[in-house]
């Protein structure tokens, strides 16, 4: 039995993950490289403006490899499909709309585990660089109106 259609279209949905996979690597990678940067930037310059965008960017990088990886799942989903189907059933459709479902939602994917703990550590990190640069511009603005005080009582 000639099986060359199916393995065509298995093909053409493994390029389609491969390509995913590899996006979801870059973007990883672009995330760690734009957060080294401001990190880099909060370093000379500590500004809650600058932690604030990080934070908005790591979220859109989440938001996107979350859509990647919902992506991949279908996709990986519909490789499976084709291949228990029979030769002659083989149309090369490449709609993944009917598996876009439980953990392939584009929402589950985002907050997989493996997501969250590279997304979410990062976004704590700035969730605690930002307390702590409140409590120290705080402090900063306390001891300064106390020695401001203290300057115009003698």
């Amino acid at each position: 039995m000639n099986d060359e259609n199916k393995r065509k279209h298995l093909e053409m949905i493994q390029n389609i993950v491969t390509r995913m996979g590899n996006n979801l690597f870059f973007l990883k990678g672009w995330s760690i490289t734009i957060i080294a940067a401001i990190y880099a930037i909060l370093a000379k310059d500590i500004s809650l403006k600058y932690m604030i965008f990080a934070a908005i960017l790591l979220i859109i990088l989440w938001i996107l490899d979350g859509y990647f990886l919902h992506q991949e799942r279908c996709f990986r989903d519909l490789y499976d499909a084709v291949r228990i189907k029979k030769e002659e059933d083989i149309d090369y459709s490449m709609n993944i709309k009917e598996y876009i479902k439980g953990k392939n939602t584009w929402l589950k994917s985002m907050f997989s585990k493996t997501l969250n703990i590279f997304y979410g550590s990062m976004l704590f990190l700035i969730i605690i660089m930002i307390v702590l640069s409140n409590i120290k511009i705080n402090i900063s603005i306390t001891w300064n109106n106390q020695n401001n005080n203290q300057i115009i009582q003698k």
